[in-house]
């Protein structure tokens, strides 16, 4: 049982964050960290963003702790939330590129899924935020469908950004059966998710 006096700060967290943010679960009721696993294979997406973007993919961040979830973290996730979701178009690889499987930036304004995590994870790093804590991650959706969104590690529990929604939901609040992640001290590789479930996009060894 909680006390009367935590049951009110909870009370005011909440509303707080629905009042701001129109769906912000508080970081007080956070699920906390999502369990990863070993080494992964790595998508195929990943593997040929990387081959054009080497610089980006050797990145070993020193400072491996998660962020602070402040008020103003929170701001700059939905706030860059918002703006990648209206700015970006969805479409689809093979109607942007012909093939499938293409991970890019959106700079012509279109793109799929893992598109829309490319960008928020480049703006939010912009913002001085680790790239230990913005990990490009590969889900399944309820429908089976594969789907990637970015998760954003505070010391208030996982946080995930979704081009789906504007919301920043707690990562077990999604609906998702999450797969694998990037590894938080080395840009270029991957671990699995505990509990996830085989993935169902391309993948390299």
């Amino acid at each position: 049982m909680i006390s009367s006096s935590m049951a009110r700060r909870l009370r005011v967290y909440v509303a707080a964050g629905l009042a701001v943010t129109g769906g912000w679960v508080a970081p007080a009721l956070a699920a906390g960290a999502m369990a990863t696993g070993g080494l992964t294979s790595q998508p195929i997406g990943h593997y040929d963003f990387c081959k054009l973007h080497p610089g980006e993919c050797s990145i070993r961040p020193s400072n491996l702790a998660p962020a602070a979830m402040t008020d103003g973290l929170m701001r700059k996730l939905l706030n860059v939330t918002a703006r990648v979701n209206a700015a970006v178009k969805p479409m689809s690889d093979m109607d942007i590129y012909g093939k499938d499987e293409v991970w890019a930036y959106p700079d012509k304004g279109v793109g799929d899924c893992e598109d829309y995590v490319l960008e928020k994870r480049r703006q939010l790093s912009r913002m001085s935020i680790s790239l230990a804590d913005l990990l490009i991650t590969v889900v399944r959706k309820p429908d089976g469908e594969g789907h990637a969104v970015l998760t954003v590690r505070t010391d208030k529990g996982d946080y995930v950004l979704d081009n789906l929604t504007d919301k920043v939901r707690p990562w077990d609040a999604t609906g998702y059966r999450f797969l694998k992640r990037q590894a938080i001290d080395n840009t270029g590789r991957w671990v699995s998710i505990r509990g996830g479930q085989q993935v169902l996009v391309g993948a390299v060894q």
